[in-house]
């Protein structure tokens, strides 16, 4: 997740014990669990980091759009007081920090997003969504240190929220579908730009 170890780097279970300073076993649990996960793939000389395409991105931002849109749906449906009480205050939070560190960014937008999701009252779609973040975790820069995403995001969070106040499905849906194309498509030229300068310094 942190990029340590690049798309395409080898997976070798001795050499990844020596540098986790712990023994073979646990390393190759974990290992089986990022296969099964897909963050990491079997090739014919074994293990590998997986390596990402424009089509990974867009494929991941489609589910998310997907899960996100029928999330904030869900969530105006079922939201209680309390749901309403956090998002306002996670939203609200977010305004008040003005422009702070693309981690900090992350990070609250991760708190905000996961209140939404806690809304739905369903697991199912929070397990889902939570593992869909594994995959996203794959691209740490933020979407939003993107000039002028901050401010755009957070307009959208407090429609967002004002939408599932008032119980209104579709305009939810419609909201969260807006804000995370916006995001898949800032995804997409954080994407190009970094492959383009990689590949221009070979």
């Amino acid at each position: 997740m942190s990029g340590d170890l690049r798309p395409g780097e080898p997976l070798v279970e001795t050499a990844l014990a020596d540098w986790c300073q712990m023994s073979r076993t646990p390393i190759r649990e974990a290992l089986t669990r990022l296969e099964q996960d897909g963050i990491v793939v079997r090739t014919d000389r074994g293990l590998s980091v997986r390596e990402d395409s424009p089509e990974d991105v867009l494929d991941l931002y489609e589910t998310r759009i997907a899960l996100e849109a029928t999330a904030a749906r869900m969530a105006s449906e079922r939201r209680t007081m309390h749901d309403l009480l956090q998002m306002h205050e996670l939203a609200q939070t977010m305004i008040d920090m003005g422009s702070p560190e693309p981690a900090a960014m992350a990070a609250a937008n991760d708190r905000f997003h996961r209140s939404v999701w806690r809304a739905t009252h369903n697991r199912s779609m929070i397990d889902l969504l939570n593992r869909l973040g594994l995959h996203l975790g794959r691209y740490p820069a933020t979407t939003l240190a993107f000039p002028g995403r901050w401010e755009r995001g957070n307009d959208q969070h407090v429609a967002l929220v004002e939408a599932i106040e008032n119980r209104d499905g579709d305009e939810a849906s419609r909201l969260a579908t807006e804000h995370f194309t916006e995001s898949r498509n800032i995804r997409l030229k954080l994407w190009t730009g970094h492959h383009a300068s990689t590949d221009s310094t070979v």
